[in-house]
């Protein structure tokens, strides 16, 4: 979670006069650490502002919190999980979610309690995507990684009944697959970008076709180890938002699985259409 999606102005009081007017700070409660993750509880400043959030886990600080965030996979079982009411005045609940509605539990419980979204989806109130494209400042031109092998995909939840497993099902008659994940090749964490890396290509696929839900399987796996992302979710437009309409390879353009094998073995015979 990106220290600069944490926090937007709605929490601030009044904007400083001048450089001199005294610091403020804003303290942000995570009532849940998303699917049971720790990760460092630092500093952040809020955009554009000189005023600085505070972030903490400990619930003991609840009444002097300016916001909490309540990530919804840990709290969806029962309303009991939420803080107590009644909260204190001005303080804001924050519904923070990254999973598909495909994959949430009770969503109708989050109604008429929360005051702010904070999701992948780019109409939230926080805007938190998985990922997010940044122009190369660099002065060296990008080199891209030597390709070995063709197709990788990391898979840990093997449900044969999702479409994801069917369409690979139907190419892997056709071209061959390098897989890896909880019942399959190891892929150290340590080593993960580097390992992908030598494949041309990877398959994106997420487990629903929800609006703007493009997860790490696009950002981290393919195209931060530059892998070519072929990916299922979202229509293509969608993608389009946040990612140049070349830079990935989109099931839905192809009738088959049949006919997507064959366009990937003609780039990978191809180096110049495959690096275009």
């Amino acid at each position: 979670m990106s220290g600069k999606h944490i926090i937007q102005p709605q929490f601030r009081d009044t904007q400083p006069s001048s450089k001199t007017e005294k610091q403020k700070e804003y303290l942000i409660l995570l009532w849940t650490q998303p699917f049971g993750q720790w990760f460092p509880l630092n500093r952040c400043q809020v955009s554009s502002y000189s005023d600085q959030c505070i972030l903490t886990d400990n619930r003991s600080l609840y009444h002097l919190a300016n916001a909490v965030v309540i990530h919804h996979r840990e709290v969806s079982s029962s309303k009991l999980l939420l803080p107590k009411s009644p909260r204190p005045e001005k303080q804001y609940w924050v519904w923070f979610n990254l999973e598909s509605p495909s994959n949430c539990p009770n969503l109708n419980m989050a109604d008429n309690i929360f005051n702010l979204t904070m999701t992948y989806r780019a109409d939230s109130d926080i805007f938190t995507p998985y990922g997010w494209i940044e122009r190369h400042g660099g002065t060296e031109p990008f080199s891209i990684p030597a390709k070995s092998k063709l197709v990788a995909w990391v898979v840990s939840n093997w449900n044969p009944n999702y479409e994801r497993f069917k369409y690979y099902e139907d190419l892997k008659h056709h071209i061959d697959i390098d897989l890896y994940g909880r019942y399959h090749m190891p892929l150290p964490k340590a080593n993960q970008s580097l390992i992908l890396s030598k494949y041309k290509f990877y398959l994106a696929f997420e487990n629903s076709k929800d609006t703007d839900y493009i997860t790490e399987k696009l950002w981290k796996n393919a195209l931060v180890s530059a892998s070519v992302p072929i990916v299922m979710g979202p229509p293509r437009a969608n993608y389009e938002r946040f990612i140049p309409h070349d830079s990935f390879i989109h099931v839905d353009d192809f009738s088959s699985a049949q006919e997507l094998a064959s366009y990937i073995l003609e780039l990978d015979k191809d180096d110049k259409r495959y690096q275009s």
